[in-house]
């Protein structure tokens, strides 16, 4: 048995997805992923696991010991192997990469379910319809579907449904302002873990990843994909309701707010609310009296961008908004609006 490990053979092969191991318990071990086995269970909370250490690890949970601590920061972790991929996150070193594509990751484990990406392998497969999935959360959330289990949970502040409780506990943060999730370099938060880890790469000092059209570089791949659908005129996004395409799945997000009337952003003084974040910021300056948009020329202040913008074209001059049938100049687009119920004779000229 131990001469496998010098000459590669792997005699024991999964019937469901043919790959191969050295060792019979391995390959038991592995078929619990398409089984979905799990003989250890825990004694406090009946939560079951496919193999012993993770429920040795999950055991510490309920005890609170977390043994291994960080030197440098001095934040503690349950098992060895949590501590030393922490490290990693104080010497920036990703020492798993990807031979496809270069993408480098903290963790074997991330790298792994990034080859799914290339490779297409989806080894996670429901026992019921045969549907295939990359990624085990991915399977437990489909094999609801089959159980009539659904477990929605609904937002107490913005009633906007969620899929899980997890889920539901990242969106109230949006409410709460709570940004739990803090960079250990620039102490930039986040609300969710996902964010901060592709926040991660900004420190990096290196863009990688270049547009071949416009030589526009970029920290992650996944930025640089997005990006060149402003080249490919790309929009994979689409609206059920109104059939609407657009270019990131962000903008479809607020979108469908259009159609549910969903305005997660409340301000706390005159309780006003709000579909987009950005909207509730401008707002809240009519409380605070906040004007941060000052004109070089004259001292005047704004509150938004846009006004200042506007109020540039008095020093200017510029009248960009141009009348299709007189060729009229005027500086703002309202005043053009006004103009051309002159020729639809709704409104006498008043010179």
């Amino acid at each position: 048995m131990h001469l496998r490990t010098h000459t590669g053979e792997k005699p024991f092969v999964c019937d469901v997805c043919d790959k191969p191991f050295s060792r019979k318990i391995n390959l038991r071990v592995h078929q619990r992923i398409h089984s979905g086995a799990k003989p250890y269970v825990c004694d406090i909370c009946t939560k079951a696991f496919s193999q012993k250490g993770n429920l040795k690890n999950h055991c510490l949970i309920h005890s609170n010991e977390k043994p291994y601590v960080c030197d440098l920061c001095q934040k503690a972790f349950r098992t060895q192997g949590m501590l030393a991929n922490h490290h990693l996150v104080h010497s920036g070193e990703k020492p798993h990469v990807c031979e496809v594509c270069n993408s480098a990751f903290f963790k074997s484990c991330d790298l792994k379910k990034h080859l799914r990406i290339h490779s297409g392998e989806k080894p996670y497969v429901c026992q019921i319809c045969k549907t295939a999935f990359a990624r085990s959360h991915t399977l437990k959330c489909h094999l609801r579907i089959h159980s009539g289990e659904r477990r929605t949970q609904i937002c107490p502040v913005c009633k906007k449904t969620l899929s899980d409780a997890v889920r539901l506990k990242q969106h109230l943060r949006i409410h709460s302002g709570e940004k739990p999730h803090i960079c250990e370099v620039c102490k930039k938060a986040f609300y969710r873990k996902w964010d901060l880890k592709k926040h991660r790469s900004i420190h990096q000092n290196e863009k990688s990843y270049v547009c071949e059209i416009c030589k526009k570089a970029f920290y992650r791949l996944s930025s640089l994909k997005s990006h060149f659908r402003i080249h490919s005129g790309e929009k994979p996004f689409v609206c059920e309701t109104c059939n609407k395409t657009f270019s990131h799945r962000s903008l479809l997000t607020v979108h469908h707010r259009v159609h549910s009337g969903e305005k997660p952003f409340v301000c706390e003084t005159c309780d006003k609310a709000f579909s987009l974040k950005c909207k509730l910021i401008v707002h809240q300056r009519i409380h605070t009296g906040e004007k941060p948009f000052v004109c070089e020329i004259c001292n005047a202040a704004f509150s938004e961008r846009s006004k200042l913008k506007k109020h540039h074209r008095v020093h200017s001059g510029e009248k960009p908004f141009v009348c299709e049938i007189c060729n009229a100049p005027f500086s703002c687009r309202s005043t053009l609006k006004k103009h051309r119920l002159v020729h639809n004779g709704e409104k006498s000229h008043v010179s």
